[in-house]
């Protein structure tokens, strides 16, 4: 017997439950306060502020763009990009952390941190967004399914039920059930990725810091 037609012969409320079984996971993601469109049980921080995680020199006070230095701007980008893996990308930072003349060092270390920060910063809202815009896809989907349960419901309830219809419908509900819990499964990997490049960028500063006079 396929899936559909197994679904098609649960009784109604049993298929409603199954329907509408992740709003219970959905709400409880939403442990930490946060806007409704916030799936996570990490609060949401939209924006990071470069005072709470740098002891240096004021960043407003810098004289000069840090892409400005070439060096500089080849680390950053290296060391922030997706491809580069972690431990890679604090290789290259401790690298230039340990080449930097004493002279330059204030000058040039404030400066990797600037481009550092803004570029996690920004990777870190895109991120943010596109857990937000997942999350109102998944209330979205509930929705439709719950319309979807409706819809057959009343479709049983017909004295002359047409069979193939029901069995259509039946199909259609497992596979949009299906497709919810799939992407439900991956919020939680996709919550972590924030804090994950926050933690990333503490680690790098954590090396410059300990070069700084």
């Amino acid at each position: 017997m396929n899936r559909a037609r197994r679904l098609r012969l649960l009784p109604l409320g049993v298929a409603m439950g199954l329907a509408l079984a992740g709003t219970a996971q959905v709400e409880a993601q939403r442990a930490a306060a946060g806007p409704p469109d916030w799936p996570c049980v990490q609060r949401l921080i939209p924006e990071l502020a470069w005072g709470t995680i740098w002891t240096g020199p004021p960043l407003d006070e810098l004289e000069q763009d840090w892409w400005e230095d070439e060096e500089v701007g080849r680390v950053v980008r290296f060391a922030t990009s997706r491809s580069t893996p972690d431990e890679q990308a604090l290789e290259r930072v401790r690298e230039f952390v340990d080449s930097v003349d004493e002279e330059e060092a204030e000058q040039r270390l404030t400066l990797l941190f600037a481009g550092l920060f803004e570029l996690t910063d920004r990777e870190r809202r895109r991120t943010i967004e596109g857990i937000r815009r997942a999350s109102r896809a998944q209330m979205d989907r509930l929705d439709t399914i719950s319309s979807m349960v409706d819809e057959l419901e009343e479709r049983r309830a017909e004295e002359d039920a047409d069979e193939q219809e029901i069995e259509r419908l039946s199909e259609a509900l497992f596979w949009e059930q299906r497709t919810f819990q799939h992407r439900q499964q991956a919020l939680p990997a996709m919550c972590d990725q924030p804090y994950l490049l926050e933690e990333k960028l503490s680690r790098m500063v954590r090396l410059i810091m300990a070069r700084m006079p």
